[in-house]
């Protein structure tokens, strides 16, 4: 390439581990004499990395790269790169029907990211750069991050073992594969000592990492280290499975001052029929079992799960099991998928398929009791005093918010903050910790006013 710094903006969709994938590529870009901006309009070179996950992320992903085309064609953008899932899903199909894309790269091309694009400089005939993904960053790895200051995602596995029915994930992603402990400990102590707060650990199956290293390696061992790691706030355990979770490290997360006591665990149902079909591998009994195990072993558990609504063979009865189960649980947080048939899953080939209007109809029933058990465990807030996380004021409304524990990024709800100063030296700055009187309570958020910073 000339000597010409060229201009790149990276469009990341989807998921929290996606995004890691979008930054470790800005940082390696970075480094490899490219200029990062934000605003695709205003760069030589746009970067979309997509989900392929489901059929809305699909469409998302095709509206945004269409999008894109369309700066292109206007001449605002002399190329087009599609990376992630989608590429390494449907790389074939999208080439033929996307000749507005200058190439596609897979999961597994993460790190040649800048020798493929000097490649196609030199080379524009090949289109296509999928192959089986093997990769796995590490703290030595560029990377340019795009959340807060304070908070940042901390991906210590990729990829994933389980054969269920209707996830599409293992094709995408590959294998389950770990890093070292001390590979995830020094990329902790480095982002704390750029700042950070929070580190939310993430993966395809959390509680699976380590086990394929057959060298001891597990997730207690590393929760015990990264427990040490000075100036980090709070350690926040996202998308687990109950497997593995034994006592030993249910010990370690209640009494840990740093672990967040905040479990993500997608059941997906409780049905046994449905679970059976969903090649989950447990019953009903077993997943109410490890809710009772949790929250008696972790007292002020947050519990968030996915339910999935829908599946094909989902009977009348089935549905009411888990509406039924989602009432006498009341998980403090809930996601609820709308099932879709995804090519090439097990899923796909089963009979008995629901309409569209009765999955939408059971949804919204979910939905809406979890509306209803979301916002009386707020109200049970009401009068208590809250340690938050501030975030600074919102983009739009200029209202000053923050998180405390039980809230995740960017999934959950916010506590907004009344009677403070937004513009002035009153509001706290991002990444100070607060104490909040809850004084009201929304469907998801909180509201409340600062007694001490």
């Amino acid at each position: 390439m000339n000597s010409i710094k060229q201009k790149i903006s990276i469009v990341s969709l989807g998921c929290a581990r996606n995004l890691v994938d979008s930054e470790v590529m800005a940082g390696l870009l970075r480094q490899n004499n490219f200029d990062l901006v934000e605003e695709p309009a205003g760069a030589d070179i746009v970067l979309v990395n997509t989900c392929g996950f489901i059929d809305a992320a699909k469409a998302e992903s095709v509206d945004t790269i269409l999008e894109i085309g369309r700066l292109k064609e206007a001449g605002k953008v002399k190329k087009l790169i599609v990376a992630g899932c989608l590429s390494q899903r449907y790389s074939d199909e999208l080439a033929k029907e996307l000749p507005e894309v200058d190439f596609f790269i897979g999961t597994g091309e993460v790190p040649r990211i800048a020798e493929i694009l000097r490649r196609h400089e030199a080379d524009q005939s090949r289109r296509q750069f999928v192959g089986l993904p093997a990769y796995l960053y590490d703290h030595v790895t560029p990377r340019l991050r795009t959340t807060p200051s304070y908070s940042a995602y901390l991906k210590v596995s990729e990829g994933c073992d389980h054969k269920c029915a209707f996830c599409i994930i293992p094709q995408l992603r590959g294998p389950h594969r770990s890093r070292t402990i001390d590979s995830v400990i020094k990329e902790a102590e480095l982002l704390a000592q750029g700042g950070v707060k929070e580190i939310n650990l993430i993966a395809q199956d959390l509680t699976a990492y380590g086990r394929d290293r057959k060298d001891g390696t597990t997730l207690y061992g590393l929760l015990r280290d990264l427990d040490q790691v000075r100036d980090i706030a709070w350690i926040r355990l996202l998308y687990a499975y109950p497997n593995y979770l034994d006592d030993a490290l249910l010990k370690l997360i209640r009494d840990s001052a740093k672990i967040c006591s905040y479990l993500d665990i997608p059941f997906q149902h409780v049905s046994r029929a449905i679970l059976q079909r969903m090649r989950r591998g447990k019953s009903g009994s077993a997943v109410r079992e490890s809710v009772q195990k949790l929250r008696a072993a972790i007292p002020g558990l947050t519990l968030r799960t996915t339910l999935i609504v829908g599946f094909p063979g989902e009977t009348d009865a089935n549905f009411q099991e888990l509406l039924d189960f989602v009432e006498e649980t009341r998980f403090e947080r809930l996601g609820v998928f709308k099932y879709s048939d995804e090519e090439g899953t097990a899923a796909a080939r089963l009979e008995i398929k629901l309409p569209a209007e009765e999955i939408e109809r059971r949804w919204q029933e979910v939905m809406d009791l979890q509306a209803e058990i979301s916002r009386n465990k707020n109200e049970d807030l009401i009068g208590t005093v809250q340690r938050v996380m501030m975030c600074g004021a919102d983009a739009e409304t200029q209202e000053l918010h923050g998180r405390t524990q039980a809230h995740a990024p960017e999934v959950d709800g916010v506590v907004y903050i009344t009677g403070a100063d937004t513009n002035g030296n009153s509001a706290p700055s991002p990444g100070t910790m607060a104490e909040v009187r809850i004084t009201q309570a929304l469907e998801y958020d909180l509201i409340g006013e600062i007694t001490h910073v």
